[in-house]
């Protein structure tokens, strides 16, 4: 038997229809197997867990950094420029010296309490100053915060594992810091990131 004849006999061997049913039954079994395979393809990737920042915070907590407070001893800086030992300050601002009160390296004489008529300001004088931008230290007692985590006189602080918004009464403050009069107890832990009122948080280690 010649290949012709091999190939005759297996297309007449093709058209029989035990042959048509085993066909029809492999390609069924193919396509339902591709399908299959398609759905399981689809199950597991939605089953795969796809780093989410924002998902991550809703479930985990959005990490933050804070600050135990306590209340301590401290140094507000009041900046004052001084020159020929003069300074000019205006009357929202005079209750902030005092003489004696150190600039550095050197100090406050005296404090005028009425306005020189020349200028309308409090004139402040100073011994053996050096003409230039010189800060007056003001030591006081209280909780020091830092003035990126106040926010127009709220706070944040750590409540479990969420954000509280925390109301404060400010005695005083510089460009670093704020001095709080009330709305604080030592071991207050100040959230220093940036969190909303109810956030669920997460202290960075």
């Amino acid at each position: 038997m010649n290949w012709t004849e091999k190939i005759e006999f297996f297309v007449k061997k093709l058209k029989t229809r035990k042959s048509k049913n085993i066909i029809y039954l492999i390609l069924s079994v193919f396509v339902i197997f591709l399908f299959g395979y398609r759905f399981y393809a689809v199950a597991k990737e939605r089953n795969i867990d796809v780093f989410n920042i924002i998902r991550n915070d809703l479930k985990n907590g959005t990490p933050i950094e804070v600050l135990d407070i306590k209340q301590t001893d401290g140094i507000l800086y009041e900046p004052l420029t001084v020159k020929n030992n003069r300074a000019y300050v205006s009357g929202a601002r005079i209750g902030l010296f005092h003489a004696g009160q150190s600039l550095g390296n050197c100090k406050i004489v005296s404090v005028s309490q009425n306005i020189d008529l020349d200028t309308g300001m409090h004139v402040i004088k100073t011994s053996k100053c050096e003409d230039g931008l010189k800060y007056a230290e003001n030591k006081k007692n209280g909780f020091y915060v830092p003035v990126s985590a106040v926010h127009n006189d709220v706070v944040y602080v750590v409540d479990q594992d969420k954000a509280r918004a925390r109301k404060i009464v400010i005695d005083a403050r510089d460009m670093q810091n704020v001095l709080v009069k009330s709305g604080l107890t030592d071991g207050d832990l100040i959230i220093l990131s940036n969190v909303k009122d109810g956030q669920k948080i997460k202290i960075s280690k």
